[in-house]
């Protein structure tokens, strides 16, 4: 007869065997709204001065949903969780270089970093889709959990 494991030794041997697609999805559709509502917030300080400032806000619903649908189906954590985090990643590389643009754009561009990069658009905030993009990735490529 074979003694049961606990939860918690169960989700390490999961860890350590490389099964973790139910977690990374979970962990890639949970941290998109907060991150997505922090967004919002800080684009709107800024009146949407850009047209592209709401596509993160319009991929989030996608990448929320696909996380979500990929904790319950393999199938869609192998194929939509990877295209909807690929193109929130895409868009976080984007927002880098618009960031960057910002930046530049602003009297004294670069030169005066010590005003510019406080006051300016955060230079490195658009890299936070970058890596909830690569979550969302890596769930595809994961195996799953027993």
């Amino acid at each position: 007869m074979r003694a049961r494991r606990s939860p918690l030794a169960r989700a390490v041997r999961n860890v350590r065997s490389g099964r973790m697609q139910k977690a990374l999805s979970a962990v890639t559709a949970a941290s998109t709204v907060p991150l997505t509502f922090e967004i919002y917030l800080e684009h709107y300080k800024g009146s949407f001065g850009d047209k592209w400032e709401w596509v993160p806000i319009a991929l989030a619903p996608a990448v929320v949903a696909a996380g979500a649908a990929g904790v319950v189906s393999e199938r869609a954590a192998r194929t939509w969780l990877p295209l909807t985090s690929g193109l929130y990643g895409a868009c976080g590389l984007l927002g880098t270089v618009l960031h960057g643009r910002g930046v530049q754009r602003r009297p004294g561009g670069f030169r005066e970093p010590t005003y510019n990069l406080v006051m300016g658009p955060p230079l490195l905030a658009p890299g936070s889709l970058g890596l909830i993009g690569a979550m969302g990735i890596l769930a595809a490529i994961a195996r799953r959990e027993r």
